[in-house]
């Protein structure tokens, strides 16, 4: 469920990302008004707790996979409320590259997708990494948050077997198994970032 809400925000909220940092004024592609209106839809999204959100998708949830509730349903949800964060997480990044990289890629003749895909994004490298690790540590805090109003996984373990039934042993053996995810792709995405920042010093 995480897995397949974190694919789904990606190949959403990177291309948006992109698209706020390059239609920024001043930028490769500067575009006031396209960056004006993706960033109030960006801070709109991040704006509206991921529980009323889950809510609200709803009707669109079911049009969409056939149910609103348990696994299948809670995906799109999750997708969508992690997509304006990856947006964010983003654009963060790829402000951080130094201008003068972009300025000397102009100057060779560069066209915008080549000083995206060349420049931008293999620089940023790392600092994305690390957002896609925070992205997908949310998302496994709000797949227990579904779970809890029906969206199956642990959150609806923890909920049905645990609080119902009144199985302390079950809601803390809940609580360990999250933390242990959480600690898991926490390492793995220090682990990636370190690796990737020691690629780019070497090609440095």
């Amino acid at each position: 469920m995480v897995g397949l809400s974190l694919a789904i925000a990606l190949a959403v909220g990177v291309p948006l990302g992109v698209l706020l940092v390059v239609t920024a004024p001043g930028h490769i592609l500067p575009r006031q008004t396209l960056n004006a209106i993706l960033g109030s839809i960006v801070n709109t999204g991040r704006s509206i707790p991921f529980v009323i959100l889950l809510f609200l998708l709803m009707p669109v949830t079911k049009i969409l996979v056939g149910v609103s509730i348990g696994t299948r349903g809670a995906i799109f949800p999750l997708a969508v409320a992690a997509v304006p964060f990856v947006a964010r997480v983003v654009e963060n990044s790829l402000q951080e590259v130094d201008p003068g990289v972009i300025e000397a890629a102009e100057s060779m003749g560069a066209s915008p997708v080549q000083i995206i895909t060349k420049v931008l994004l293999p620089e940023s490298w790392p600092a994305l990494l690390l957002g896609f690790t925070l992205t997908a540590i949310n998302l496994v805090g709000y797949s227990a948050m579904a779970g809890a109003i029906g969206g199956g996984g642990l959150g609806d373990i923890a909920i049905r077997y645990g609080y119902q039934r009144f199985r302390n042993d079950v809601l803390l053996e809940t609580v360990v198994i999250l933390i242990i995810l959480v600690q898991i792709t926490q390492s793995l995405g220090n682990h990636l970032a370190l690796k990737a920042s020691k690629g780019q010093r070497r090609l440095d």
